[in-house]
């Protein structure tokens, strides 16, 4: 997390860093674009099971930052949007490199848009994908198919994380993942169901593979491999009863990723990589993921 700093987020807490890094990973990855507002600050707490005086403070932070502007009676709006996402661990090492969002952005200026991804839930690629659907109905641009294949984990699938820190056999966090999975996937289906009113060929394809992820994938349009590791965090997490628990999570929002582009040279390292990762993908969407019953 953010080490301690002299603005007003200064010995805010745990919960304090923690949302604060969450805005501005989302803000870096585009799922708040510049010139949009942030959720409003009851949505915020709602979302983070924290009070509204810890959203303030956030908002101050960022604020003082200069990434967001407070405009009364309207939230905070967006003002600069780093390309590169810089921010700090708990052990202090620097995490950089591309953000997500803006790559996204790209992928969608194309005539043909095709999304392979490995995920351990749908919830970042449906925020990312309701910024793309929006420049579409906007007109700012104008794909003419779009095809997405998404592997999740099978649903039976025992998972490592999140979890109890002191009781990994605990089912509720495992039930809440659920759920957030669940929710993400229709948020998804929605969405293509009403791109088809503007993008002539739309479709979704999702299959579920029995294995944990330890990295999530984006294949862009055959030319780019993101790959983000999923590196598992200790936080405090409340659960619908109002209790709050110490879990082991991991990172989705905001991990950093390595990124690597297909040249015209067929043995470039570049071009390998990208190339090995597809096969990746095809062969576990093959051999090894099945479409669900349901």
């Amino acid at each position: 997390m953010e080490a301690q700093r002299s603005g007003s987020g200064g010995g805010g807490g745990r919960e304090f860093h923690r949302i604060l890094e969450e805005l501005r990973a989302r803000i870096a990855d585009g799922v708040y674009p510049l010139r949009t507002y942030l959720p409003s600050q009851r949505d915020l707490a709602t979302e983070f099971d924290v009070s509204r005086d810890t959203v303030q403070r956030v908002l101050r932070e960022l604020a003082e930052e200069e990434l967001v502007e407070p405009r009364r009676g309207s939230g905070s709006r967006v003002i600069k949007v780093p390309r590169s996402q810089r921010s700090s661990t708990e052990d202090g090492r620097l995490r950089g490199g591309p953000t997500l969002g803006p790559l996204l952005s790209e992928a969608f200026e194309h005539s043909e848009v095709a999304l392979d991804v490995y995920s351990l839930t749908a919830e970042s690629l449906a925020a990312h994908l309701t910024v793309q659907a929006e420049r579409i109905v906007g007109k700012y641009v104008a794909p003419q198919s779009i095809a997405l294949r998404l592997i999740l984990p099978s649903e039976d699938l025992p998972l490592p994380y999140p979890r109890l820190r002191d009781d990994p056999a605990d089912p509720r966090l495992a039930d809440r993942l659920r759920l957030i999975s669940e929710r993400s996937m229709a948020a998804v289906h929605r969405m293509f169901m009403s791109l088809a009113e503007y993008v002539p060929d739309v479709s979704i394809e999702v299959r579920r593979a029995p294995l944990t992820p330890a990295f999530k994938l984006y294949l862009l349009n055959g030319t780019q491999a993101l790959l983000a590791p999923y590196e598992v965090v200790p936080r405090s997490i409340k659960l619908d009863s109002g209790e709050v628990v110490d879990a082991l999570d991991v990172l989705g929002f905001g991990a950093p990723i390595t990124r690597l582009v297909k040249d015209t040279d067929p043995d470039s390292p570049d071009t390998l990589f990208v190339e090995s990762w597809q096969r990746w993908f095809n062969s576990v969407w093959d051999r090894v993921a099945e479409t669900p019953s349901t």
